[in-house]
């Protein structure tokens, strides 16, 4: 029997890598501005075109490769960080296994320029699939020009598998943001389609951050710093009242790496426990600095996750850093009592001129006085003489019109109503409507006829054919209102109300690209934008009818909402977007109604083709059936 296992080609292997390392564009950005920021660039210049698939070009002014390393570093596991095992343990720069250059080859066609400091020739290299076409000597600036072309263009399946082009130029956003904000010495410019999109100039952290996230975040962080034998931890965090629903600005950094950690986001949410609402996120950057030799980054191939060998230590390190933070700039509530001088309230003293015990006050009545009585009213002995009645008074006229026209109680017409009940079932069974989805066999009773009780602020309890129906108040009217507002969008008929002051809304740059994507709808929907720049935005009309809602948590919510399904289909980001904005105009559970509200209500929700079920799934109405009620009472 032959052998059936051999060794695979390089370029096959290479593909097979690519696969793990380089998953998009924005990977491709991230592995070579780190390369950049490890050759100790001060500047990094990024250009994509169509979000990277038909260009992206990083341009850093590091200490360039001569021409052998220009060579080497497309080989896989050719590096300059590690010499052996040990280093692994002690590393101090982004890269280190050599993959990152070998897969962008492989998948892409690859142009260098570099050249070394002092230099007056560098060494121009063009690769292709793997493959090195030519490598001639030329006249290049100091540093590294990295060009790469068609990303995926000999795998085909990977490419057809890429997203629209604002969700890839939102990821590669993303990415540079991370590096951003973990490298504040470095200036970072980043233009896509020809068009400047960023230009961070070099500068400290925390104004970076305002760079990055816009001027208004200033007013919302709170310092955070710590040194410890195990790990020193500084940034900044958010203030309860700048607690958001979606779109926090969450950073974890480990030695000028980011990463993901749960286990640590679990530290800084227990310490915000009881001071933000359920659901709702807080913003955080913080900034770790362990020894190298206590944390693992080797364990993930973007090496976003990392592996710490004392991770409860650093845990409670955190959450008492972080609870610390809170309670030094008073974010968490207290009462504060002076007990170095005397209270405000003084002590009662006893006057020594006054009688030790004071008789209570006497009261005095008269038990047969009664107010209704015709006759004249006399004063009892004990009031003072001065008083006496001017006038009597009769009583009697005041009760005309008052007297009950019928003797029998009220309980026994409306317990037994044997007359009525034929001619109501008769009444109904002609005005009921039939449900769709689920309910069909039920028929509310609609009319004059017809009456709602509401349970709790949160229920609506009707008569059906059939027995008791349940109606979720809440569910009921975002579900009339999503159909209210998808036909807004599709029939562009959104009503703008203008907005007598402004609100203003902040966009991270990763948020931008989205948000001009699903602008066209917001504008259905009736919201009025206008770009102020720097990735601000006015608020100058809002939908009509959501007057007393936060305009800016609006918008940011549902371009929260876009960015996290993506916006490439067009039906679906009318559908999240009415949504969204249903959801957050709806009533809210404990909202006492009127009659008539309940009456419309219904009415509004037998209106639309699907009234069981909300958008996303969730129960409208519930029938509690005639059978069911009887045998609770057997």
């Amino acid at each position: 029997m032959s052998d059936v296992i051999r060794l695979l080609p390089d370029s096959v292997a290479n593909q097979i890598a690519a696969g793990e390392v380089i998953q998009r564009p924005a990977s491709v950005i991230k592995e070579l501005v780190e390369n950049a920021i490890d050759a100790g660039a001060r500047h990094v210049m990024v250009a994509v075109t169509d979000a990277g698939k038909t260009c992206i070009q990083v341009i850093d002014d590091g200490k360039g490769m001569s021409a052998t390393d220009a060579r080497m570093a497309f080989e896989r596991h050719a590096t300059s960080k590690i010499r052996e095992a040990a280093d692994l343990f002690a590393l101090h720069t982004m890269g280190f296994r050599g993959e990152a250059l070998a897969s962008i080859a492989a998948v892409a066609q690859v142009e260098l320029r570099t050249c070394q400091e002092g230099e007056q020739l560098g060494t121009i290299l063009h690769i292709a699939g793997s493959t090195i076409e030519s490598q001639e000597v030329g006249v290049c600036a100091k540093g590294s020009n990295f060009m790469v072309k068609n990303l995926f263009f000999n795998v085909p399946a990977r490419r057809k598998f890429l997203k629209s082009n604002q969700t890839e130029l939102s990821n590669i956003l993303s990415e540079f943001e991370r590096i951003a904000l973990v490298n504040p010495e470095v200036s970072f410019t980043l233009a896509h389609n020809g068009t400047e999109m960023l230009n961070l100039p070099a500068i400290q952290l925390r104004q970076r951050i305002m760079g990055v996230f816009g001027k208004k975040l200033n007013q919302d962080l709170l310092s955070l710093d710590i040194d410890t034998t195990m790990a020193k931890i500084h940034g900044f965090i958010g203030k309860p009242e700048a607690a958001r629903k979606k779109g926090a600005r969450q950073f974890f950094f480990v030695n000028g790496r980011y990463m993901r950690h749960p286990y640590f986001h679990r530290a800084v949410a227990d310490a915000y426990e009881n001071l933000i609402p359920v659901g709702e996120q807080m913003s955080y950057f913080i900034y770790f600095e362990v020894d190298p030799a206590h944390i693992d980054v080797n364990i993930h191939p973007t090496k976003t996750e990392i592996k710490f060998e004392n991770e409860q230590a650093v845990w409670q390190i955190l959450s008492a850093a972080v609870k610390e933070t809170l309670g030094r700039f008073n974010e968490v509530p207290s009462i504060d009592f002076d007990t170095e001088g005397k209270p405000d309230i003084p002590a009662f003293d006893a006057n020594p001129y006054m009688p030790a015990k004071s008789a209570p006050p006497r009261t005095s009545f008269d038990p047969s006085y009664n107010p209704f009585d015709t006759s004249s009213v006399v004063p009892p002995s004990s009031y003072s003489s001065a008083y006496t009645p001017k006038t009597t008074h009769d009583w009697q006229p005041l009760f005309h019109g008052l007297e009950r026209e019928k003797e029998t109680p009220a309980y026994e017409a409306d317990v037994f109503p044997e007359e009525q009940s034929v001619e109501a079932e008769e009444e109904q069974s002609q005005t009921g409507t039939t449900l769709y989805g689920g309910v069909a066999e039920h028929e509310p009773v609609v009319g004059k006829t017809a009456r709602h009780f509401q349970y709790k602020g949160s229920y609506i309890l009707t008569s059906v054919k059939s027995g008791l129906m349940i109606i979720d108040q809440q569910r009921a009217h975002i579900r009339i209102l999503y159909e209210q507002y998808l036909r807004q969008i599709e029939q562009r008929k959104g009503v703008s109300q203008r907005m007598l002051f402004p609100d203003m809304v902040q966009f991270s740059p990763a948020e931008i690209p989205v948000l001009e994507a699903i602008m066209e709808d917001l504008t259905a929907l009736g919201f009025d934008l206008s770009p102020l720049g720097g990735g601000s935005y006015a608020i100058n009309g809002i939908p009509e009818g959501i007057e007393g809602l936060s305009p800016e948590t609006l918008v940011t919510n549902m371009v929260q909402t876009a960015l996290e399904k993506g916006c490439k289909v067009r039906e679906e980001v009318h559908g999240f977007l009415a949504l969204s904005l249903a959801k957050a105009a709806a009533i809210v559970p404990g909202q006492v109604l009127t009659d008539e509200e309940m009456d419309n209500l219904v009415d509004g929700l037998f209106a639309v083709a699907t009234p069981n079920y909300t958008p996303d799934g969730k129960t409208v109405l519930s029938v509690l059936k005639e059978e069911d009620l009887e045998k609770m009472f057997r």
